[in-house]
């Protein structure tokens, strides 16, 4: 099966061919995995949005629909890709999460933010 590892915090999940990067965030969100997603994973905002540093060639094209919700995302890159959107095929990913996407996370969890702030972590990760 293919993995998933999550550069920002160095973790790797096994998953199933067609499951999204999102899917797979939320699955080890427990091990500290940050993937905002203000609209739910249905293509809305761009709040998902990651770098997929390797393994890029192995995701299907992003459609018209992607593009155009990365369109409003903040520091889009050759590699940019909405988490929700992007399903993983047979190849092993190695994705960063942006900051945007870490803020959305915080913004969408308030109590985590807190909680962070108490014990002085850093929120950009």
């Amino acid at each position: 099966m293919p993995k998933i590892t999550f550069l920002n915090w160095d973790v790797t999940v096994e998953v199933e061919p067609g499951t999204t990067i999102l899917e797979a965030a939320e699955r080890v969100e427990d091990k500290g995995v940050k993937v905002g997603h203000s609209c739910g994973g249905v293509c809305a905002c761009s709040t998902c949005h990651v770098y997929v540093r390797q393994g890029y060639d192995s995701v299907e094209e992003p459609s018209d629909r992607e593009e155009d919700i990365l369109d409003k995302a903040f520091d889009v890159r050759p590699v940019s890709r909405l988490g929700c959107q992007t399903e993983v095929a047979g190849a092993d990913l190695v994705v960063e999460v942006s900051e945007e996407s870490i803020k959305a996370w915080y913004d969408e969890n308030p109590d985590a933010r807190r909680a962070a702030e108490a014990r002085g972590e850093d929120l950009k990760k």
